[in-house]
């Protein structure tokens, strides 16, 4: 049975209005799901009703076995003390306390306050130093960061997180989603609910709500692929440019615009994000090697085989290089003598094909 069971779920308002119709959904244990849709498709009403935060006109729901219909408002209370997790947009902090007595607030609720406990987790968000700051002494970043070590602090099994940074600037937005890209590494299973694409491109799956129905499960489809494909060789130029690893990442264009896309990669191992620097993996320097070799082998085939113009051969070369499979492009590298630059002088990387030549 999947970790969460959502069958035929509906939320209606009066006899018309409905915040959900007929929505079912299975997540696994251990899965990243983004919940994605415009304002008002019923997102937030999802995420409250599996928080048991809100209860629906019809539908089961079904968490960890426990099937949510059967618990009284007592157990249901406990159920979302013990197995849950929250973080929202409005961070909800008691303004009179320190960060970390609404962290031990939350302690409270689910078995004894014990500050060590507290302090450590928010340690683990980097607010170490932050302790004893009352909120209003706390930057946006920061308070949405007491509260991932508040969502934290009962170990949950579930995290669910409504535009976890909506209120947040760029770096902000980073740093918690790289808390998110942790904790899913852990194995905590995450609903999210975002309406920005590059945030849900965070996550494993994305469920799009229309009008409070399900409209489409999707997985990262081929035109994010060519994105990290482009954003990898982004890497490599800016590397060979530099003429040295471990770039500056807010000087990096591409990066500012596909912050969520970053992380991902970072999580997935094609490139490192370290103290606010950027560098290739080995296996995204391998990937970025393959791909710029390709790229400019197809300009120089372009170039001696068609004599078009340099300014031509950047766009020529885009449009055929998808279709080359490694072995094609090996067949060009030797058909071309194995070159090593490109038409306007950029160095070419070698590839088998040159070894085997030698």
């Amino acid at each position: 049975m999947p970790f969460i069971n959502v069958q035929g779920l509906t939320k209606q308002y009066g006899s018309s209005i409905y915040a959900l119709h007929d929505v079912s959904l299975a997540v696994e244990r251990g899965e990243w799901v983004a919940v994605m849709g415009p304002s008002g498709s019923g997102k937030s009403t999802l995420l409250n009703i599996l928080g048991c935060l809100d209860s629906p006109t019809q539908g089961e729901i079904i968490i960890d076995g426990q099937k949510l219909s059967h618990l009284s408002k007592v157990d249901l209370a406990r159920f979302r003390a013990e197995k849950l997790g929250f973080i929202f947009q409005q961070f909800h902090l008691v303004p009179y306390l320190t960060a970390i007595e609404n962290v031990m607030l939350a302690q409270y609720f689910h078995s004894l306050a014990e500050e060590k406990e507290a302090a450590e987790a928010l340690r683990r968000v980097g607010l170490g130093n932050r302790l004893h700051h009352l909120p209003s002494q706390l930057s946006g970043g920061e308070q949405q960061r007491v509260c991932v070590a508040r969502a934290l602090i009962n170990q949950p099994n579930l995290i669910l997180a409504d535009e976890p940074t909506g209120n947040l600037d760029e770096v902000n937005e980073a740093l918690v989603m790289g808390l998110l890209a942790d904790l899913h590494r852990e194995g905590h299973t995450i609903l999210m609910v975002t309406h920005d694409p590059e945030i849900g491109r965070m996550a494993e799956r994305r469920v799009n709500l229309h009008h409070g129905r399900l409209t489409e499960v999707s997985a990262a489809p081929i035109q994010e692929d060519l994105l990290v494909d482009n954003l990898l060789q982004a890497v490599w130029r800016a590397e060979e440019a530099a003429g040295e690893r471990f770039l500056p990442a807010d000087r990096l264009r591409e990066f500012m615009t596909n912050r969520a896309t970053f992380l991902l990669m970072a999580k997935e191992g094609s490139i490192s994000l370290e103290g606010g620097l950027i560098s290739l993996t080995p296996s995204g320097q391998r990937r970025a090697d393959q791909l710029i070799r390709r790229h400019r082998l197809a300009e120089r085939f372009f170039y001696e085989t068609f004599g078009l113009d340099e300014d031509r051969l950047h766009e020529n070369a885009l449009r055929v290089e998808p279709l080359w499979t490694a072995p094609v492009t090996d067949k060009i590298c030797t058909f071309l003598n194995h070159p090593r630059t490109c038409p306007h002088g950029d160095p070419i990387p070698i590839g088998d094909c040159c070894l085997k030549s030698q």
